[in-house]
């Protein structure tokens, strides 16, 4: 790493993003965080001057060209390169298929995939030139298990780390490593952000159940999002790195799962109504202990 190499992470307003920022500041890389609003950026700045760094605005929308190619001009003129992105940036959405809009598919996707993607072109001429750079791309569990009653989010994640291996090889021969960061369950407002579910048939009360008894299990043990932030500075740095960096409460347990899991055991767990032999049965697949205090 040089003296000072310059980092952008989007969706730094908030929850992984924002620690990342300010993790990435604090071992000593000059950072640019991008919000939808610089208004929106007061916590930010505030936790950023409270570790003694600082973190620098870039205003842009990762769901819009526009807005991607002025804020990325803006950050390139102030700073002259980028040699590592971290694309944080992302919106959760719950619905199983069958009750899903082909709207909220499509936003969430172009916010999670296309977001990536939009940010990533926009650096990868300059380092593709310097023969350098890291591209991160924070998926999650969901992007390698179809996390129940969240179909929309579970397409968005898995499109993402299929996007991310086909960069890792495109880019392998330009001396630009791709690193998959894959969280669980962490400590963010996201989880205020996405309680909503359509239900509009009423028939699946009980996958939308098991869906928010996994999540209030986390929650009770999210992990702190500087933790996450630890990571990705490990992937950009590291002499020995890997394609994937499951992280976070269940992270490990389930990132590395899928391919392993019968079948049948898969369709199994889906059956079941009871909400305490759904627990029993998810504990002796994933090794994850959902229940919550009574």
């Amino acid at each position: 790493m040089s003296e000072q190499d310059v980092a952008v992470v989007t969706g730094a307003n908030s929850g992984i993003g924002r620690a990342t920022a300010i993790h990435l500041a604090q071992q000593g890389m000059r950072v640019f965080g991008t919000v939808r609003a610089a208004s929106k950026a007061e916590k930010l700045l505030t936790m950023a001057a409270d570790a003694g760094v600082s973190v620098e605005i870039a205003e842009l929308d990762v769901a819009d060209d526009e807005s991607v190619v002025a804020g990325f001009a803006q950050i390139l003129e102030a700073a002259g390169r980028v040699d590592h992105l971290v694309n944080s940036a992302g919106v959760g959405g719950n619905a199983v298929a069958e009750e899903c809009p082909s709207g909220l598919y499509n936003s969430v996707f172009n916010i999670n995939v296309t977001g990536a993607v939009r940010c990533s072109q926009q650096v990868l001429p300059g380092m593709r030139e310097r023969g350098s750079g890291t591209i991160v791309n924070i998926t999650s569990v969901a992007g390698r298990i179809a996390a129940l009653a969240q179909s929309p989010y579970v397409a968005s994640k898995w499109a993402l780390e299929g996007v991310s291996e086909g960069m890792a090889q495109e880019l392998a021969p330009f001396g630009i490593r791709v690193a998959i960061v894959e969280p669980g369950v962490t400590k963010s407002a996201i989880f205020a952000k996405n309680v909503d579910t359509p239900n509009s048939t009423g028939a699946y009360d009980v996958h939308y159940r098991n869906m928010f008894q996994f999540y209030a299990a986390g929650y009770l043990s999210a992990t702190d999002p500087f933790e996450v932030g630890k990571v990705i500075h490990h992937s950009i740095v590291t002499d020995e790195p890997s394609l994937r960096y499951p992280v976070s409460w269940a992270g490990d347990e389930m990132a590395g799962l899928h391919d392993r899991i019968d079948d049948a055991d898969w369709l199994g767990l889906g059956m079941i109504e009871d909400l305490d032999e759904y627990m029993d049965r998810f504990e002796e697949i994933f090794g994850i202990d959902i229940r919550t205090p009574a």
